[in-house]
């Protein structure tokens, strides 16, 4: 279903562009003759279908909507840094401070997905979409913030905190920050 989403959503970009950027100034040129030509009526075609096959998936698809399966939880052990966002380790002592480390990523999907999340937000659900791009860019902040720390020697990040900042359209910058520390 994704896939012909996909193609959906390039029938319609494509259609839209050649509209827009061929169609508007053959029809400023020719304005005497409205005889359309076939390219442009292919072009209406694509974005009209694209529409609606991009419509038609997304209802389909949210008549198969599953609960949303938990995000695992942040797996330490892989990094061998523990992430908190309390001010202190339980049962740990902080040995030094090492000082503030800090992650950000600006992620933005592309003109097709952004118009599944459009149509999904008429229809009513989640926006899978945002979701996915969102999901992507709060790891993409974490792993830089990680790799942060380890170049200092920490043990843990202590309060961990996450902010998100709406940059242009549908880009959205995701900034990790905490306090490096060594513990004891």
């Amino acid at each position: 279903m994704k896939a012909i989403r996909q193609v959906g959503s390039l029938a319609f970009v494509l259609g839209l562009f050649t509209c827009i950027f061929a169609g508007v100034p053959w029809h400023v040129i020719t304005s005497d003759d409205p005889v359309v030509p076939w390219w442009l009526r292919i072009a209406v075609f694509c974005l009209l279908g694209g529409i609606l096959v991009v419509l038609a998936t997304v209802a389909i698809e949210q008549r198969n909507v599953k609960p949303s399966q938990e995000v695992p939880d942040y797996d330490e052990s892989e990094s061998g840094i523990l992430l908190l966002n309390s001010l202190e380790v339980p049962n740990r002592q902080t040995s030094e401070i090492l000082g503030l480390v800090q992650g950000h990523t600006v992620f933005a999907i592309w003109l097709g997905k952004d118009l599944s999340a459009l149509i999904r937000l008429v229809l009513g659900g989640e926006l899978t979409e945002y979701t996915e791009m969102m999901g992507k860019a709060r790891t993409a902040a974490t792993n830089r913030m990680i790799a942060q720390a380890k170049e200092i020697g920490a043990d843990a990040i202590i309060n961990v905190r996450y902010m998100t900042t709406s940059v242009v359209g549908s880009a959205a910058e995701l900034f990790a920050y905490g306090t490096a520390v060594k513990l004891s």
